[in-house]
């Protein structure tokens, strides 16, 4: 019998290895493509270029981070941390996931136009800040695809991942879209 599990254990083990390192591989790769290729700065997102691409990407990333807040209060009203609101009724998941969708499909544009034209670079602190945080949003957002399909692992794997990326699309827009909506200064950085 013993001979039997044991199988099944290292196949099970593999697989979550591999689990784990698809984030790290997806990471890496983002990380890796944007210092291999050579930035096209003159790259136009929806038509525009240059200042007027950066506006839309500022736009869009506050939309972003605003659609990123409703995930983080739907998420608590759905798991009852959201003191004076009774259980959420089964509508409130179906629009955090559609929520999340939404986020995620609004992200695309502005990462394929972020790497594609500046791609990852190091030259300073908010540069490299928002490089990084760019490179591991994807990383993160497939950790929580994983968790939330996962049943099996902690049940305080599911908040610090969706916290994660909550974190990130912060960071985000306060090393870009905040610097290019507020005369290309950010403070602190």
């Amino acid at each position: 019998m013993h001979r039997v599990e044991r199988p099944f254990r290292s196949r099970r083990r593999a697989s979550g290895l591999l689990w784990v390192l698809l984030p790290v591989a997806v990471t890496a790769g983002l990380f890796w493509y944007g210092r291999a290729h050579t930035p096209d700065y003159a790259s136009s997102l929806f038509g525009r270029r240059f200042d007027d691409a950066n506006l839309l990407k500022a736009q869009l990333g506050t939309a972003l981070l605003g659609l990123a807040l409703v995930q983080l209060l739907l998420a608590l009203w759905m798991y009852g941390r959201l003191p004076g609101l009774r259980a959420a009724p089964r509508p409130v998941r179906t629009g955090h996931r559609l929520v999340g969708l939404g986020a995620f499909l609004l992200s695309l544009p502005i990462a394929y136009h972020c790497i594609n034209a500046y791609g990852v670079q190091l030259t300073d602190s908010r540069i490299a800040l928002h490089s990084f945080s760019g490179c591991f949003l994807y990383g993160a957002f497939v950790t929580k695809v994983i968790v939330v399909r996962h049943h099996r692992l902690p049940g305080w794997a599911l908040p610090v991942a969706g916290g994660a990326l909550i974190v990130l699309i912060a960071l985000l827009w306060y090393s870009a879209a905040l610097w290019r909506l507020n005369g290309h200064h950010v403070p602190g950085l």
